[in-house]
């Protein structure tokens, strides 16, 4: 049995999104997950992931040219050095969201991945960005990515990423599977209402499709002075028969560990045979319209 110990960490909006500037945030949403991150460390946690634009308010309600500034390098950038010193100093792999600066003007919503020797090892750009009011208007902030579904072969697992609203869009889930990922962390922002009930729905019913398991992050609390409703926390890891191992809860700032068998990963796809059973060749209209 080959086990994997796997972290999340959902984190409320530490700061204030009126008077802060955007550095001041990220430095106290920073100073708040840290000491989660040494616990998970010192857990023995090998894989950690945090939630969508991590170190910053979930701003998309605005429509507000300050938040251009949160954007940072990657990797050059403040945030991913300081947590590839993290990545190395507990030998754990770090799923790192945050707003990518590219060119001048050029904005993503990013997540870099840092291999648990701190090397940096490539990033995933959201793919899918909605625009629907009020509250999510994604593509004032972010330009769509094209990342090609990158999976990170990591010191313990192969790893793939997706992104919020990229959960809704099963092409991306069955292009990380056929690319050989094993576990999946999609980090996320989502509020309570429409889409609540999907939120352990959708993704186990993923993990099952492509027999791998799944790490879902989503913050607690609600963001001033938008208002747009309440982050919901309930972020979980679930196996590839989509069972959930382990949830948080829905209003406070929590680390949650599980323990994944990476063998099931074999034995679920071997026993199902999705992918034997394909037939890409009759799916043409897949690409065609639209």
């Amino acid at each position: 049995m080959t086990i994997v110990k796997a972290g999340l960490i959902q984190m409320s909006l530490k700061g204030d999104a009126e008077r802060d500037t955007p550095e001041q945030i990220r430095d106290k949403m920073l100073a708040a997950h840290i000491p989660l991150i040494e616990q998970a460390g010192k857990a023995g946690v090998q894989v950690l992931s945090f939630q969508e634009v991590f170190t910053q308010p979930y701003f998309c309600p605005s429509q507000d040219k300050k938040w251009y500034r949160a954007a940072e390098k990657i990797p050059d950038g403040y945030t991913v050095k300081l947590m590839q010193e993290y990545a190395k100093k507990y030998n754990m792999v770090l799923v790192v969201p945050i707003y990518e600066e590219d060119l001048t003007g050029i904005y993503y919503n990013t997540a870099a991945v840092i291999d648990a020797d701190g090397k940096y090892l490539g990033k995933y750009r959201k793919t899918h960005i909605p625009h629907v009011g009020p509250g999510f208007y994604e593509k004032f902030f972010f330009k769509p990515g094209f990342s090609d579904w990158p999976v990170f072969n990591t010191a313990y697992v192969k790893l793939g990423v997706y992104i919020c609203y990229d959960r809704h869009f099963p092409e991306g889930w069955r292009a990380l599977a056929l690319k050989g990922a094993e576990y999946v962390v999609n980090p996320s922002a989502t509020v309570a209402g429409l889409s609540q009930y999907l939120w352990k729905l959708e993704q186990p019913a993923s993990a099952v499709a492509n027999g791998y398991y799944v790490g879902a992050i989503n913050r607690p609390g609600v963001e001033k002075p938008w208002n747009i409703g309440k982050f919901y926390g309930s972020s979980y890891i679930c196996n590839p028969r989509g069972e959930l191992l382990v949830t948080a809860s829905e209003d406070k700032d929590e680390l949650v560990i599980a323990d994944m068998d990476m063998d099931m990963v074999q034995q679920v796809r071997d026993t199902w045979q999705f992918f034997r059973d394909r037939r890409p060749e009759t799916y043409p209209l897949l690409t065609s319209i639209g």
